[in-house]
């Protein structure tokens, strides 16, 4: 028996063994009756043994059609399932990755060194950097416009996304430089309890609160003096002194610019930026990789 036989002769084949009709199977598979026809029979010659009883009643399977049409049936279903996973490494080969991020991770230069690492590993996928606004806590995931992600914890809906931490940072406090407090080289938190604070967009979720720092007011609600969505937001409203704000010693020279000065504050927990994904995301390779790549890269920092 010749042993060259084609995946579409296979298919060909199936087709008309499911079907029990040339027209049907043809429309099926996009190809002309005659031209069908011509391939099966040409499968059947082939081979040596008919695969169809062809009769004025219909089209029925032979003894061997019909031994040969589950393991027909496997061959085809191994191929696909090959093509699929020979897809998927192409994907992988020449992919893009969408990182999304609200401010600029900076912090010593990991971007760049999160960039050689991965890129060294996989020099074909494009990496495509997307700035998001503060509005977008998980910049960019939830909305799948970004594959993985630079955010601050706590994130909405956490159960959804797995993370790395990139960095531990205390939270310092931003006044502008005319405020009785920029004279102090440290602030206790209770010192703010009754300044006005810029806070993010009610959508930031539980991130607002974090940086309204509502667990340790001890019940006390803020007072709101803006909202702010981004880093000049924040500058200009600092300098207005429409209220204080809190934020990470890492992102600290982003808005320490003329007119503005950080402190330390005593009393508050550590801020948590890290790299994140979804959760449904954590087998895809370049996904992986990249986390992985920015394991590295803190490590190595």
């Amino acid at each position: 028996m010749a042993m060259d036989v084609h995946v579409r002769d296979l298919r060909y084949f199936v087709s008309v063994a499911e079907e029990l009709h040339f027209t049907r199977a043809a429309e099926r598979l996009y190809v002309s009756q005659p031209a069908l026809s011509k391939q099966v029979r040409a499968l059947e010659r082939q081979l040596g043994v008919a695969l169809f009883r062809r009769d004025p009643q219909g089209v029925t399977l032979t003894e061997a059609g019909a031994a040969l049409l589950p393991y027909a049936r496997r061959v085809l279903d191994a191929w696909s399932e090959g093509a699929a996973a020979l897809e998927a490494a192409r994907a992988v080969a020449r992919g893009t990755l969408v990182v999304g991020m609200s401010t600029s991770p900076g912090r010593g230069g990991l971007l760049p060194a999160i960039r050689s690492r991965f890129t060294a590993a996989h020099p074909d996928t494009v990496l495509r950097l997307r700035q998001v606004s503060w509005e977008d806590p998980t910049a960019g995931l939830a909305d799948g416009d970004a594959d993985v992600a630079f955010v601050w914890l706590p994130l909405p809906d956490a159960d959804r996304y797995a993370w790395t931490v990139v960095a531990e940072e205390p939270r310092l406090v931003a006044l502008p430089e005319a405020h009785p407090l920029a004279a102090r080289t440290e602030v206790d938190f209770t010192q703010l309890l009754d300044e006005p604070f810029l806070a993010l967009p009610a959508g930031a979720g539980p991130l607002r609160d974090y940086w309204l720092a509502l667990e340790e007011r001890g019940g006390r609600l803020p007072r709101i003096g803006a909202e702010i969505a981004g880093t000049e937001e924040t500058y200009e409203a600092l300098v207005a002194g429409l209220g204080v704000c809190l934020v990470a010693t890492g992102n600290a020279p982003l808005i320490s610019l003329g007119g503005v000065v950080t402190r330390p504050v005593r009393g508050l927990s550590p801020s948590r930026y890290a790299l994140a994904w979804r959760r449904e995301d954590g087998r895809r390779p370049l996904v992986r990789a990249y986390a992985e790549a920015c394991r590295r890269a803190v490590g190595w920092g």
